[in-house]
C-alpha cells in the first residue's frame, strides 16, 4: 500500500515514474545540459545523472531567470523530466512549462511540497489535484 501526500499544484498534470532526488541546490541554466538532460553543474552530487523521464525532487533551486528557457528546451526536445516536486515555490521554472504548453509542445506537472521525503528510486504517481502516491518497495 502506498503513502499519500498532498502538495500544492503550480502546473497540474497526471504522471507516474521514478524519483531522482537532488541532494544539493541546482540551477537549470548552466547546471543541466539541454542536449543530454544530464546534470553538469560542477560539484553537484547528481553530476552525470540524466533527468529525462524522471520525477525530480528538488528541495532547493539556485535562481536564474534563464532556467525557464532550459525547461522549455528540454520539453521541446523530449528530454524533460516527467514532473518536478519543488521544496519551495518558484516563479521562474513554471514559465518554461507554460510557454511549452502554449506552443503545443506539452507540459509537465510542477508541485511544491515543503521537506519532500522522497528518495531516488522511489516510484510515485502524481495526480492533477496535487495528491502524490508513493509506492514504497
Amino acid at each position: 500500500m502506498g503513502i499519500k501526500t498532498r502538495s500544492t499544484v503550480i502546473i497540474e498534470g497526471n504522471t507516474s515514474g521514478e524519483i531522482l532526488h537532488f541532494d544539493a541546490p541546482i540551477s537549470f541554466w548552466g547546471g543541466i545540459n539541454v542536449e543530454t538532460s544530464r546534470v553538469v553543474q560542477a560539484g553537484h552530487p547528481q553530476i552525470g545523472k540524466a533527468i529525462a523521464k524522471k520525477i525530480l525532487v528538488i528541495p532547493s533551486l539556485i535562481g536564474s531567470s534563464s532556467s525557464s528557457a532550459i525547461i522549455l528546451e528540454l520539453i521541446y526536445s523530449g528530454l524533460a523530466p516527467k514532473a518536478m516536486i519543488l521544496g519551495t515555490h518558484d516563479a521562474i521554472i513554471p514559465i518554461g512549462t507554460i510557454a511549452a504548453r502554449q506552443m503545443g509542445w506539452g507540459s509537465i506537472p510542477i508541485l511544491t511540497l515543503k521537506n519532500p521525503d522522497f528518495k531516488t528510486g522511489d516510484w510515485v504517481t502524481i495526480y492533477s489535484n496535487g495528491e502524490i502516491q508513493s509506492e514504497k518497495v
